[in-house]
């Protein structure tokens, strides 16, 4: 990868630690809240709550999982969303 590279916050770049303003903007693309990730993840809110605020890294794990989600989501909107006139 070049210095230039812009896919370093990316979400499911393996590798990769996430930082907490690419933790919020998949969680904005999504249209979830940090409570809904942690609800689907099975982990505490305040666990959430530290990554958002940088006191501990946020681990590979949940870049991976938010990568995933954003591709379902990409997925969805291509192949099963109806797509209606405007």
């Amino acid at each position: 990868m070049s210095n230039t590279d812009t896919t370093d916050d990316v979400p499911g770049n393996p590798g990769q630690s996430m930082t907490p303003e690419a933790f919020d903007l998949a969680l904005s693309e999504l249209g979830w809240k940090a409570s809904d990730f942690t609800r689907k993840a099975g982990i505490v809110a305040n666990t959430a709550w530290r990554w958002r605020k940088g006191l501990v890294p946020i681990p590979e794990w949940v870049g991976e999982y938010l990568g995933a989600m954003l591709e379902i989501q990409r997925l969805h909107a291509r192949f099963v969303a109806i797509k209606r006139p405007q």
